[in-house]
């Protein structure tokens, strides 16, 4: 150190504790224990609840949403309007956090079933909270739950029926878009097109019709390499009309081989998607900065597939886009690339798992011949997995993408729609894949009936109320949909445990009792499934919870220090 600057540190007056902790950002911690600590997390989780589910059933009313730019939002859907909620107060949001997480894995893994998860888990919560305030030990309250929750599970599955028909699909998609059948065929048309495994997407009409459209496309399991790549930030996604595609064979790292090539595409000012085996180091840095302070249109994914079978996939979205794959063993240079050796697409969008190019630029003559040369390859391997393989190359190429187009007289109008949309389609293909239980509350109603069987073998007292908690959880869905509808629901939930069929249930559109299956109000099994063991998840989880730490809120911050305090 240089003498002047000892002489100045020396001569600098020291800062108080106050100030010092201050600067360095620590705070306080207000903890709470027991009973007090629940009590406060509860209020939270009934606050989101309470909001949550008015959107349930097919009379659920929609919820507006303030937003930071532009007009409310209004939706019913239910994870939209979680995500929506942040409350003031530091415990009550943690309770309101604990269950938006519930929401949003039931949406992740299932696509729908959101307040049906989230009405659970405050029945649950409550009742358990109560339980534990009575002095029963949360631990064997949790294993009561758990044993509960398993044997629902069991009885759903055997009461499960797999579904084949438009028809069906249709119903299923018509009850998770609230009831408007238009959604629900317009769906089952989608997947009659594309196939039950194929790719449908949903984007905003032009019209004020909704359209169904299938385009040559193609979406392979890839996502962007780097989330600084995204464009809609509530979609978490980057979109692009028009892009130029490089095909790229070998990992991208060094900045001399991919500059050139950028500079080129900036000048014919058309976005740039770049699939290769990997991008990294000075390469990606300088996408994310050119993206980020220039405005450069850029997105990086990594391409589909392991060994040949990546080489395999690549020549495939050549083919597509009408772009060549830079290979070295072709005797390319990436620092050598010309424009017309890129793909091209009508549009380009890329989430966090996938990517899925529409309207490729390439001739359907070669297309045609590609697709040819796969299925002669599906003919002449002996190979299970390298037929498996193959086949599903060939949906990709072959099958199309079914695009939904949503119309509606206002942004606003349309924003909703795509909300129940996303929903129905969502619930559609877990239907498809795990099969239908009989819906509006129903199969949980009937499930909860045989719980009583599985108390009676347990000789420990908390682990019975366990299983009751889940027991009289089990009724609140229905008992929710019939309140919205503006009936008593606990007459409702009543009437239908006196019935033995299990397909009987409450119909709140029409308010009769039918048979729920045969007048199509069903639910996929695997969002029913989704929304029970997230929500005993979480719920349990908290009643275990003993203790609840959040900073302190304070009134006043302490001053930092004046800035030429020490100075010289």
């Amino acid at each position: 150190m240089l003498p002047a600057a000892i002489g100045a540190a020396r001569r600098a007056p020291r800062v108080s504790a106050a100030l010092l902790q201050a600067a360095r950002g620590y705070a306080s911690k207000d903890v709470r224990f027991g009973i007090e600590c629940r009590d406060a997390v509860l209020g939270g989780v009934n606050k989101l609840a309470d909001a949550v589910q008015v959107t349930l059933g097919p009379k659920g009313r929609n919820v507006m949403i303030e937003q930071p730019y532009g007009g409310p939002k209004i939706t019913k859907d239910g994870v939209t309007v979680a995500k929506a909620i942040e409350l003031k107060d530091r415990f009550e949001n943690m309770g309101a956090s604990l269950v938006k997480q519930v929401a949003s894995a039931t949406n992740d893994v299932a696509g729908d079933g959101t307040t049906t998860a989230t009405v659970l888990a405050r029945a649950i919560l409550n009742e358990g909270c109560k339980s534990v305030a009575a002095g029963m030990n949360p631990m064997d309250l949790r294993r009561g739950i758990n044993l509960a929750v398993e044997h629902v599970l069991t009885v759903l599955k055997s009461r499960a029926k797999m579904i084949s028909t438009t028809e069906e699909i249709a119903q299923v998609g018509t009850i998770s878009a609230n009831g408007e059948r238009e959604i629900g065929e317009l769906i089952a048309k989608a997947m009659e097109k594309v196939g039950k495994e194929g790719v449908i997407t949903v984007q905003d009409g032009k019209t004020m019709e909704n359209e169904l459209d299938v385009v040559e496309g193609m979406k392979f399991d890839r996502g962007y390499i780097s989330p600084y790549f995204i464009t809609d930030q509530k979609g978490m996604k980057a979109e692009y009309e028009n892009p130029l595609i490089l095909i790229c064979e070998k990992k991208i790292s060094g900045l001399a081989s991919i500059l050139p090539l950028l500079e080129k595409v900036v000048q014919v000012q058309r976005p740039l998607v770049i699939v290769a085996e990997d991008v990294e180091s000075e390469a990606l840095a300088t996408l994310i900065v050119n993206k980020l302070r220039a405005g450069v249109k850029v997105v990086a994914v990594k391409a589909p597939g392991f060994g040949e079978n990546r080489k395999s996939n690549l020549q495939d979205i050549a083919v597509l886009t009408g772009g060549e794959v830079v290979s070295e063993d072709l005797g390319h240079k990436l620092d050598k690339v010309e424009l017309t050796m890129l793909g091209s697409c009508k549009k380009v969008t890329v989430t966090k798992d996938d990517t899925i190019l529409l309207h490729g630029a390439g001739e359907k003559s070669s297309i045609q011949a590609r697709c040819d040369q796969i299925r002669a390859a599906i003919e002449a391997t002996t190979s299970d997995y390298d037929r498996d393989k193959l086949q599903e190359r060939l949906a990709k190429l072959s099958g199309g993408v079914a695009v939904l187009k949503i119309g509606g007289a206002s942004e606003v109008e349309v924003g909703e729609k795509k909300d129940r949309v996303e929903d129905a389609l969502n619930a559609t293909k877990a239907a498809v894949e795990e099969g239908i239980v009989p819906g509006g509350g129903a199969a949980l109603l009937h499930a909860s009936k045989e719980l009583a069987a599985v108390k009676e073998k347990l000789t420990n007292f908390d682990q019975q109320i366990g299983v009751q908690i889940i027991a009289n959880a089990l009724k609140v869905p229905m008992k929710t949909i019939a309140s919205n509808a503006g009936v008593e629901g606990a007459v409702i939930v009543g009437k239908v445990e006196e019935m033995a069929d299990f397909n009987a249930g409450y119909d709140a559109a029409a308010d009769q009792f039918v048979d729920m299956t045969k007048a199509g109000i069903i639910d996929p099994l695997k969002v029913v499934r989704t929304a029970l063991v997230d929500a005993a998840s979480v719920s349990s989880l908290i009643t275990t919870s003993e203790c609840v730490i959040v900073e302190a809120a304070e009134d006043k911050k302490a001053a930092m220090p004046s800035p030429d305090m020490g100075m010289y």
